[in-house]
């Protein structure tokens, strides 16, 4: 899925001050739309907008709202319905968010802050214009120099404000999908200690099972492989690990579709490795609730961001570190009875 900003414009929104409830900060409620000319406006839509370009958008990830019992038990899923369905009543939609974001404030070290509603018009998908529902936090203050001239002489004087480029929570909801929960794009700065109550307990969302979650989980499923299954039923290096990451990585660069028999097959050819990588697969799946399906289309975005995580190093007590990128045959491994330790052999043509 393909998201351009490039033309979204702001139909309509509502700021609001909420506190922590549980330390008895209050909730103000806007009396009316928020008030700003075409310059704060384009300031405003930088700041919504750019955490979730394409260039900066975490692992390009997108969710859905969800919930145990029922889409219709999902809170934010349902005001985020009225607010796409009954526009005329928005500013009482985005007070009844900002009571919702209110009673979920429970964590005494969550921040007070304004809490942005907007609905946006052209909002392109994958070459479509759509409507898009944005719910913002901003919470910390930076300090900004303002440098002046009067008299002669220059005064500088300094101010806190918000930092357009440091959102603090966020998330863009498209009209798109809604019988399956919309979809929907989260940015959370939060400090781990609040307990991510701006996903888990005021959106209530989970990742969307799209290429990037199959790819994603595919390439976890095999890293998990290679690194704790396989040694765990056969004797092998950490050269030979090595090797089969980069196989792997290399396996999901060059497809544009995955095959759970064909990777096997390609990554890792031995017969009785084989039989031992689908009997993991099967209870990886298991354990981690999750189904992985057997073929699908590969997410080149996925494959970038966790191609990050398959480095193939071999540590070596505390003294050296080596990054396998290739050609195993290059490197030999070995035992030397005199010292009474191991080695590694590495041949190479240029030291750069």
């Amino acid at each position: 899925m393909h998201v351009d900003f490039s033309d979204i414009k702001i139909q309509d929104f509502y700021v609001h001050r909420v506190g922590n409830k549980a330390n008895d900060e209050a909730l103000v409620l806007a009396a009316g739309a928020a008030d700003a000319d075409d310059e704060v406006k384009a300031a405003l839509l930088q700041m919504f907008t750019s955490p979730f370009t394409a260039e900066k958008a975490v692992n390009s990830e997108y969710y859905q709202f969800y919930h145990d019992s029922g889409l219709q038990f999902n809170v934010a899923f349902t005001l985020a319905t009225k607010a796409f369905s009954e526009p005329e009543d928005f500013m009482e939609t985005t007070g009844e968010f900002a009571k919702y974001l209110y009673d979920q404030s429970t964590h005494p070290k969550i921040k007070a802050g304004e809490f942005y509603v907007v609905l946006f018009n052209d909002c392109v998908i994958d070459g479509t214009n759509h409507r898009a529902l944005g719910l913002f936090k901003t919470e910390n203050r930076d300090t900004y120099l303002n440098v002046y001239q009067e008299d002669g002489n220059f005064e500088i004087i300094s101010r806190q404000g918000i930092n357009i480029n440091k959102l603090d929570k966020g998330c863009i909801i498209y009209d798109i999908e809604r019988g399956d929960g919309f979809v929907v794009s989260v940015i959370d700065n939060t400090n781990k200690s609040e307990a991510r109550y701006w996903i888990d307990d005021f959106l209530h969302v989970r990742q969307r099972q799209d290429e990037y979650f199959k790819t994603q989980n595919a390439l976890n499923m095999a890293k998990s492989f290679i690194t704790k299954g396989l040694p765990q039923e056969f004797e092998v290096t950490k050269a030979d690990q090595a090797e089969l990451l980069n196989k792997s990585v290399q396996f999901f660069k060059e497809k544009d579709e995955f095959s759970i028999e064909e990777f096997a097959n390609e990554v890792i050819e031995q017969p009785e490795v084989i039989e031992s990588f689908n009997s993991f697969c099967n209870d990886y799946q298991q354990e981690h609730d999750l189904r992985i399906e057997d073929s699908f289309s590969i997410s080149d975005a996925a494959v970038k961001q966790k191609a990050r995580s398959f480095k193939s190093v071999i540590k070596l007590d505390k003294n050296f570190h080596i990054y396998v990128h290739g050609n195993q045959e290059f490197l030999h491994r070995g035992y030397d009875e005199a010292s009474g330790m191991h080695y590694y052999q590495l041949f190479f043509n240029e030291e750069a």
